[in-house]
C-alpha cells in the first residue's frame, strides 16, 4: 500500500512585494506582516480578505520593529519592551480578523526574531508569553530542535515544525546565511527533491552533503523570491504525483 503524506505550504505575505493575489491561491497557510518589519492596516486588511477568499489559514508574522533593515538584524530590546511590541503587532491583526470574521491560526516570528528565538531562551520565552496571553489556542510555527519549539511544547503550546523549501541548511539545521551564494535554492526540480526528502525521509541534505534528520509539516516558500510563483505552481502540480497532499 502506498503511503500518503499531508503537508502545509506557507509564505510570508503583506511585506510590500504586492504579489499576494498570485501567491495565495497556491498556499494552505500564510503569515501576515503586522507592521514590525513591513505592513500596515491597509495591507493587513487586503491580505486577510484574500486569504479568506481562498480558504488559506491566517498567521501573524510579528518582527523586531525595524522597517529599515526589514527585520533581518538583531535588536537589543528589553524583554518587557519586546513583549509589548509583539503584543501590539498581533493585536492589530486580531482587530482586522475580528472585523473580517476570520480566525488567527498561528504565529510565526519573522527574520532575525525567528532565528534568535530558535537559539536564545530569553527571546523564546517572550514570544511564548505573548502566545499564552491570547485567549484562543494558537499554533506556533518554529524550526525543529529549536529552543522556542522545546519551550513552547513544555507550556502545552501546539508547535508546527517548519522547514524552508527554497533555502539551504547547515549541518546544525540553521539556514545558510543569505550573504552566501549558496543560501537559496532556485531550481524547481531541486526544490521538489529537497521537499520530498524532508517529507518522506525526514532528512535534509546540508551544504556539506550530509543528510541530517529533520521534522516538518509546514513548508515555507519565500514570497519575495523572483521565482516564488513558479515554484509554488510546480509544487502544487508535482507533489500530489508523489503522494504528498497540500492541506
Amino acid at each position: 500500500m502506498t503511503t500518503s503524506y499531508q503537508i502545509d505550504i506557507n509564505a510570508d505575505v503583506g511585506e510590500g512585494i504586492g504579489n499576494e493575489s498570485d501567491i495565495i491561491p497556491y498556499l494552505s497557510s500564510c503569515n501576515i506582516a503586522c507592521s514590525g518589519h513591513a505592513g500596515d492596516i491597509k495591507t493587513m486588511t487586503e491580505v486577510v480578505k484574500l486569504a479568506k477568499r481562498h480558504n488559506v489559514k491566517i498567521g501573524a508574522h510579528p518582527s523586531f520593529p525595524d522597517k529599515t533593515n526589514f527585520g533581518r538584524v538583531d535588536m537589543k530590546i528589553s524583554a518587557a519592551n519586546l513583549y509589548s511590541i509583539l503584543k501590539q503587532q498581533i493585536r492589530a491583526l486580531l482587530s482586522i480578523l475580528h472585523n473580517e470574521n476570520a480566525q488567527l491560526h498561528h504565529i510565526k516570528p519573522h527574520g532575525a526574531l525567528y532565528n534568535l528565538a530558535a537559539r536564545d531562551e530569553k527571546t523564546a520565552l517572550v514570544i511564548i508569553e505573548v502566545l499564552k496571553s491570547i485567549a484562543m489556542p494558537i499554533k506556533l510555527y518554529a524550526p525543529y530542535k529549536s529552543k522556542i519549539a522545546e519551550l513552547a511544547s513544555n507550556e502545552n503550546i501546539p508547535v508546527t515544525f517548519e522547514a524552508f523549501v527554497d533555502r539551504n541548511y547547515n549541518d546544525d539545521l540553521s539556514l545558510v546565511s543569505r550573504k552566501k551564494n549558496n543560501a537559496l535554492l532556485s531550481d524547481k526540480d531541486e526544490v521538489l527533491q529537497h521537499v520530498l526528502r524532508m517529507v518522506k525521509h525526514q532528512k535534509v541534505k546540508t551544504i556539506s552533503g550530509v543528510e541530517v534528520p529533520i521534522k516538518a509539516s509546514t513548508f515555507c516558500v519565500h514570497g519575495d523570491a523572483n521565482n516564488a510563483i513558479k515554484i509554488l505552481k510546480y509544487l502544487n502540480r508535482e507533489l500530489p504525483k508523489h503522494q504528498v497532499e497540500i492541506m
